[in-house]
């Protein structure tokens, strides 16, 4: 599940911003693994790196793309940051989620890899998130809402994975800042009988039991059982959560969770990031809100299933879903 900065990034397989990784099975459409985990073992920058990336001349006013002029091409062997201009905002946390502006240009020619300014759609990262590439994430915490921060990430060789690709720079606008629930939080909602039946632990991880005799339902379910009191969620929004997945047939154990790899995980919704019984069920419902969703195998994996079978086709699943943040 991949995010649109990650989208724009792994074009030079800079950042991995992944949310599921591992072993386990992702609630979303098959995606190629273009980019490794490089977050907490990227390695060391050097004392070249940092001169290069000081260099780098970024001209420009905050609140709009910035010009960055550098010696073509431009190098790095590691990833590595710097701050350009300090913000005046509030101080940013290690755990808070940021609201970030961002241009990311080739280190080969200076062509522009992607931007908000020209999408006008602003993103949204958590940097508790521990796929956060290191450099990057030091060089915010600490500082304040309305920093911009340099960014450079190395380039690669090509590979049967992939073709090579060239370094990337990034000037990156910290907008907004704020700390993110851990859990759904708002009014209880009884659900209609016959639904799987949801229990939470102490620390608001679920558990599902279906009911004796209870047959799955023909069509998607997005059911709240905690009715949260922000804003609606909408498409193309950049929404962290928590969730755990089991198989209707076989909920003894999930197939997939974020509450067992202990953070929230991130992705860009309605934009088929995700499979349709996402998108399709959490779009309208509220920030703060846990949803209960019923995914028929047509929304969800199809008759295909996932290639190591741990989901079989047409299979139908349920999530529960913490709605934390959207932006």
């Amino acid at each position: 599940m991949r995010r649109r900065l990650a989208a724009a990034i792994t074009l030079t397989a800079a950042l991995a911003l992944t949310g599921c990784s591992g072993g386990s099975p992702e609630p979303e459409p098959s995606e190629s693994a273009t980019t490794d985990d490089v977050s907490q073992e990227a390695p060391e920058a050097t004392e070249e790196d940092v001169a290069a990336l000081d260099a780098v001349v970024v001209e420009g006013d905050l609140g709009a793309a910035p010009t960055l002029t550098f010696d073509q091409p431009f190098t790095v062997t590691a990833p590595v940051a710097r701050v350009d201009v300090e913000g005046t905002g509030d101080e940013i946390g290690a755990d808070q989620s940021v609201t970030i502006q961002y241009v990311a240009v080739s280190g080969d020619d200076g062509t522009v890899l992607g931007s908000t300014w020209e999408s006008a759609a602003s993103e949204s990262l958590a940097l508790g998130d521990s796929t956060f590439v290191k450099a990057l994430r030091d060089a915010i915490i600490g500082q304040n809402v309305g920093v911009r921060v340099l960014f450079a990430a190395p380039g690669g060789e090509e590979t049967e994975q992939g073709p090579a690709y060239p370094a990337t720079i990034m000037a990156i606008e910290v907008t907004d800042a704020r700390t993110v629930p851990t859990r759904a939080e708002g009014e209880t909602v009884v659900p209609p009988e016959g639904l799987p039946v949801v229990t939470l632990a102490d620390d608001g991880a679920p558990s599902i039991e279906i009911p004796e005799g209870a047959a799955a339902p023909g069509a998607l379910v997005a059911q709240p059982l905690i009715k949260g009191t922000g804003p609606e969620v909408q498409a193309e929004q950049s929404i962290t959560v928590q969730y755990t997945g089991w198989l209707y047939d076989d909920p003894s154990e999930p197939f997939d969770s974020s509450w067992s790899r202990g953070e929230p995980f991130q992705t860009t919704i309605g934009t088929q990031s995700v499979i349709p019984g996402w998108d399709e069920g959490l779009i309208g419902q509220t920030v703060g809100s846990q949803v209960l969703l019923v995914i028929p195998g047509d929304k969800g994996y199809g008759p295909s299933g996932t290639p190591d079978g741990s989901i079989p086709p047409n299979a139908t699943l349920v999530f529960v879903v913490d709605i934390l943040d959207a932006a």
